[in-house]
């Protein structure tokens, strides 16, 4: 197989792209030429580009699994030509440098610093006037940042800076945050706007966090089902490193003393007496509209499971508010608590 890049970066076969990108940042800031003055860092550092150059890519790594660098030199055929394929070197057309460049952010290393354990340091912001001396002893004894030769001093253009770090974790979001917004079934009807005042964390300029209250306006629309979700994105708790989470409100149905809500229908039960039921009433239903509806069930007996259906008096469907479910009329039909005995036997002589 010739050279052995996991070997390189002491990594196994198996490593993760997380892993081949650890290991490289780990050996490129330890060789690299200008950090590390030993006689053999330039080549190593050089070598440590090569292997992250060709297992970061995800085919150039399946060439070499497959076949070695003799297979990236073939352009990825296993060459079958005699033996001096056990002498074949990959030769390395990358400019190591350009590789640190492109993964760092910056070709040279004292442009951002780094912890003892070459772990990038957290953003913040420094004052060259009061803090520690980042350009002494981690880098080779270099000097005081006064002391640099110009090919090594940065250029600032004021006593602060920034830290940037080139290389950041991916910002994970947290879960929505759910609350239930309870409507009264008018509000569905005609449809209004809510104000609701949430309270949420939000980091100042200095990095602390204030709690302060928002208002957020939510307009319903006409006939929104019940379970329907408002969503205002970000404007959970803010803090370093995350993206806030979303605010978002579930419509719920607050209940109502007359009407029970069935999608886009409305229900009402009338309570009637036994005697009604059989011999025929007449009286009103109310709307949501405000209008009363005259029923009359002189003509009819009304069973326990009769339904009327009142079409055009429900609520505005939600994709087309010109249009209205219907208005169900159900019954509850009231039974004596008890019968005398004479009233007894006229229901016998009647049925």
């Amino acid at each position: 197989m010739g050279k052995d890049y996991y070997k390189t970066l002491g990594i196994t076969k198996t490593a993760t792209d997380d892993e081949i990108k650890k290991a490289y940042r780990k050996l490129a800031l330890r060789y690299h030429p200008d950090k590390n003055k030993a006689a053999n860092a330039e080549e190593k550092f050089k070598e440590v580009a090569e292997a992250y150059e060709v297992l970061s890519d995800k085919n150039k790594r399946e060439v070499y699994d497959k076949y070695g660098v003799d297979g990236l030199k073939s352009g990825g055929a296993r060459n079958g030509g005699g033996g001096g394929g056990n002498t074949f070197t990959y030769q390395f057309h990358g400019d190591p440098r350009a590789t640190f460049a492109q993964f760092f952010g910056n070709s040279n290393p004292f442009s951002s610093f780094f912890d003892m354990d070459d772990n990038l340091f957290d953003k913040n912001v420094f004052d060259l006037d009061t803090e520690p001396d980042f350009f002494s002893s981690p880098f080779g004894g270099l000097g005081s940042r006064h002391g640099l030769g110009s090919a090594f001093r940065p250029s600032f253009r004021s006593h602060s800076f920034n830290v940037h770090t080139p290389f950041k974790k991916e910002q994970k979001q947290d879960p929505p945050v759910e609350h239930d917004l309870y409507v009264t079934l008018e509000q569905i009807y005609h449809g209004c706007v809510k104000k609701m005042k949430i309270s949420r964390y939000v980091v100042q300029p200095d990095g602390s966090s204030k709690k302060e209250d928002k208002v957020l306006q939510i307009s319903i629309k006409p006939g929104w089902k019940s379970g329907t979700k408002v969503t205002f994105q970000k404007e959970g708790d803010q803090a370093p490193g995350k993206i806030p989470a979303d605010i978002v409100f579930i419509i719920r149905d607050k209940p109502h003393t007359m009407f029970k809500r069935e999608g886009s229908d409305l229900r009402y039960t009338a309570r009637l007496t036994l005697k009604q039921a059989l011999c025929g009433v007449v009286f009103q239903v109310p709307t949501m509209s405000g209008d009363k509806l005259r029923i009359s069930t002189m003509q009819e007996i009304i069973k326990p499971n009769t339904v009327k259906r009142i079409q055009g008096y429900g609520l505005p469907f939600p994709k087309d508010t010109t249009r209205k479910g219907d208005l169900l009329v159900a019954f509850d039909i009231q039974f004596p608590a008890k019968l005398t005995a004479e009233q007894k036997e006229v229901l016998r002589d009647l049925f």
